[in-house]
């Protein structure tokens, strides 16, 4: 287990990444708890003067105009939580509500929520002991905040609705009873505080940015297996022609696949071919690859950005001013998502587009299909169609959610950035992306075990091509492929096919 201090300070958003795969230890730094402290009394100064404050003393969104009294207000806490928990759909992941938790703990440590010290160390607790909400993943417009989902971690939180803890789902009282913990009861804001913010859309966003990252990473290689598969030129990723376009993810991708396809003897051994020019899904690698790497730099320094920034309303200040805004918006997170749904959905579409460049045959060296008896067999045909039917599917997923809004709570937010939806269909394409790239590893990978197995790959891309042999996924006759490239997808998702070409030749 690893260990993860919430401080003042600002954090980068890889560092949050592993606990999307399992817990670790939190702990508040003495000057986020300071802080935390501090603002907590500066509300309580603000309630004592009796001065209005936004869904402290008054009702929320558009029944702001009504004053609670001040024996209410606990109540109208707890019914706030109790109310907005709305949401539909399966839970969403266990690492996503991990980072959820974490976020809500960034943004209360920057001290700007009036929160009690006390609601702070709970959620610590509940995360050292890896109490996560089942938290329905539909219901959230991504303003006034992720309301829906974070209700329903809120009511955790109160001792309500039900959590996963030890590998089992069971309600929340008895998950907090045996980890020693007491169910909060809300005061002052707090309820308020729990479900404003954007934490569940960046939450979303922080998986896809670390799904993102893998994939453009692996994008380059299977691109270049392709490319010596296919029997296509390594001239054409030459960095000095490169350098002419001043895109510095085209300099990186054409770099990595050169370097990736260096002292190839498959490559060798058709430098006389005379073929003029490779198919743009080849020699155009760099240019789609590198444009689809400088969008994600782009949505990651927004997430960056927002993983960042405080999100909560009405906001605190240290001069006892209470001060609404609208930091609950995501609309950021939104566009931020948005812009790396197209540029991953077009890293499938041309690679796609290399699976189907095998379908015709290259040449007399490889047969239609990469079949070994085209007509008795059907080789990779319907690898291809998978590969098709899922890039269509992200050109329908790829239209944008952010320039999509409707108007809740009886027009009073009237403009909302459906981010959290942005968030779910990026991963519905990333998914579908892996898919893809395990097709096209899976059929350049048996090109060159079927057809090109009297030349090695180059140094750079053996340890795909051992690691291919080794998973039992080279083959020279028709059979199943569902599980073929399931088991290629699984050594893309777990990263394990980066890390064996990283070793030997180190990516960009």
């Amino acid at each position: 287990m690893g260990r993860l201090t919430i401080s003042t300070n600002s954090i980068h958003w890889c560092d949050l990444a592993p606990l999307l795969n399992s817990p670790a230890r939190v702990s508040l730094s003495p000057e986020a708890k300071k802080s935390i402290k501090d603002s907590h009394k500066v509300l309580k100064k603000v309630l004592s003067s009796g001065q209005q404050v936004y869904g402290v003393n008054t009702g929320f969104g558009q029944l702001s105009t009504v004053s609670i009294d001040a024996a209410d207000l606990k109540q109208l806490q707890l019914n706030l939580v109790r109310s907005h928990a709305s949401g539909v759909g399966k839970p969403l992941d266990l690492g996503v509500t991990r980072i959820t938790m974490i976020l809500k703990l960034l943004t209360w440590a920057k001290g700007h929520s009036g929160i009690r010290p006390e609601l702070a160390k709970l959620m610590v607790g509940m995360l050292n002991h890896d109490i996560l909400p089942l938290i329905p993943r539909q219901g959230s417009v991504g303003a006034s905040g992720d309301l829906a989902p974070l209700s329903h971690m809120a009511r955790a939180m109160i001792g309500e609705g039900d959590v996963h803890f030890q590998d089992r789902i069971m309600p929340a009282m008895i998950a907090l009873k045996e980890a020693n913990l007491e169910p909060t009861v809300l005061e002052a804001k707090e309820g308020l505080s729990l479900i404003n913010g954007t934490q569940v859309s960046t939450a979303l966003a922080i998986r896809a940015l670390a799904e993102s990252k893998k994939i453009l990473e692996t994008a380059d290689i299977a691109g270049a297996l392709s490319a010596e598969a296919s029997l296509s030129t390594r001239t054409v990723f030459t960095p000095k022609i490169h350098r002419l376009k001043k895109h510095s993810g085209q300099l990186a991708s054409a770099a990595n696949v050169y370097q990736l396809l260096r002292d190839s003897e498959v490559a060798q051994s058709h430098d006389d071919c005379g073929r003029i020019q490779d198919p743009y899904c080849v020699r155009c690698i760099p240019h789609v690859h590198g444009s689809s790497r400088e969008v994600f730099t782009n949505a990651e320094k927004i997430i960056q950005n927002e993983v960042n920034s405080v999100s909560d309303n009405p906001l605190v200040f240290p001069n006892g001013k209470v001060m609404n805004s609208g930091h609950f918006h995501a609309e950021p997170v939104a566009q931020a998502l948005d812009t790396l749904s197209i540029a991953l959905a077009e890293i499938g579409a041309i690679a796609e587009r290399r699976v189907n460049y095998f379908m015709k045959g290259i040449g007399d060296r490889v047969p239609m299909f990469g079949a070994v008896d085209p007509g008795l067999e059907s080789g990779f045909m319907l690898a291809q169609v998978t590969a098709a039917s899922l890039a269509s599917e992200n050109k329908t997923l790829a239209h944008p959610a952010s320039v999509d809004s409707i108007s809740t709570s009886a027009g009073q937010e009237d403009f909302v950035s459906m981010a959290p939806w942005a968030g779910r269909k990026c991963l519905r394409i990333l998914q579908n992306v892996n898919m893809i790239l395990a097709i096209e590893l899976l059929v350049a990978g048996n090109v060159n075990y079927r057809f090109h197995r009297q030349y090695k790959s180059s140094p750079g891309l053996m340890p795909v091509m051992r690691l291919l042999m080794r998973s039992k996924v080279l083959h020279k006759a028709d059979r199943p492929l569902s599980e073929d490239i399931q088991t290629v997808s699984n050594l893309i998702q777990s990263g394990t096919i980066l890390d064996r070409v990283q070793k030997i030749n180190p990516l960009k």
